[in-house]
């Protein structure tokens, strides 16, 4: 019988990428799942919207930046996976104060009222963009912090701000921070999809620094660290790495899905696509020896399969794709 069966959970952030996936997981797995989404005119539920899982999960529609919201959501849940985030780094570098506002301050209303309601834990999505570029490799838990962009910044102190929680009030908390996931449903803006959207239907890629490297993970293996930490004791006030320990540059992954498309495109710099000088993180690799350690979790997928059926997901999906287009 799955460990989550009957347990009630709470989502947050379920409308997107990475929080769809957790949500349908959730609800596969047997729990009573509730998927906070932001609340839109439009009143759409994001990638739950055409989710198989839509009428077994409880959507609530609303903002972590509202208190009021929050508390709605989190009364009587167990678990809450707290997902939602501004995430785009570019897009941070012009509006900062909005990434404080929902990643730090949203976050800590999202302690508040877990502590309010007597959450027995509250799980913290991390980002690898925390660490900055490798100063050794691979990257464990104790590497320094070091924020290169705004968004990096807000991450740390929303990680420190749920530490921090579990430190003062006994908040149990479990801070998870996964490098480069990637798969179906993720936005366009992030690396993996701008190369497979471009190599699909353009006549060249258009891209930034084809240098870097990356830990890439394909987002079944994210989603299933995610429960095992939350199932994990050991991780109550830690904070545990996940990713395939294994480094890619993003000139290998265009050649990778190059291959895959079966079409030859060139590839140019775009200036607008460079991070600033001294913003841009180089490299970035797991040592999730923790997670395997405390969990038995380890990645599953290689690159070249899971590119595989993000490049078949893309490839049913081009009409939602702004092709070549470059939006901060």
């Amino acid at each position: 019988m799955s460990a989550w069966r009957g347990r009630r959970v709470l989502v947050t952030g379920a409308g997107g990428f990475i929080g769809s996936h957790l949500a349908e997981r959730l609800a596969q797995a047997g729990a009573r799942t509730r998927a906070l989404v932001r609340y839109t005119a439009a009143g759409t539920w994001g990638w739950l919207e055409e989710s198989p899982a839509r009428e077994e999960l409880d959507v609530v529609a609303g903002d972590v930046r509202d208190r009021d919201t929050l508390q709605r959501a989190v009364e009587g849940v167990e678990v809450v996976f707290h997902l939602a985030a501004l995430i785009g780094i570019p897009y941070s570098y012009h509006a900062p104060e909005s990434y404080v506002r929902t990643n730090v301050e949203g976050t800590l209303n999202v302690l508040r009222e877990a502590q309010r309601s007597g959450v027995g834990l509250v799980v913290q999505t991390s980002t690898s963009e925390v660490y900055g570029t490798a100063q050794t490799v691979p990257m464990d838990e104790g590497h320094p912090l070091q924020a290169q962009s705004p968004y990096a910044a807000s991450k740390i102190g929303a990680d420190h701000m749920a530490l921090a929680f579990h430190r003062s009030h006994g908040l149990p908390v479990a801070v998870v921070r996964p490098f480069n996931t990637f798969g179906p449903r993720q936005s366009s803006r992030a690396i993996i999809p701008t190369v497979i959207t471009q190599a699909l239907a353009a006549p060249e890629i258009r891209l930034g620094d084809t240098a870097t490297t990356r830990d890439f993970t394909y987002v079944a293996d994210t989603v299933e660290g995610f429960l095992r930490v939350a199932e994990c004791g050991q991780a109550v006030g830690q904070v545990v790495n996940l990713g395939t320990g294994r480094e890619t540059s993003v000139g290998q992954v265009v050649a990778a899905v190059l291959e895959l498309v079966g079409r030859r495109v060139p590839i140019v710099e775009d200036p607008q696509r460079l991070r600033p000088e001294q913003s841009e993180v180089d490299r970035l690799c797991a040592d999730a020896a923790r997670a395997k350690a405390w969990t038995g979790w380890q990645a599953r997928w290689d690159l070249r399969q899971g590119l595989g059926e993000t490049v078949e997901w893309f490839r049913a999906h081009q009409e939602r794709s702004r092709v070549g287009s470059y939006a901060v």
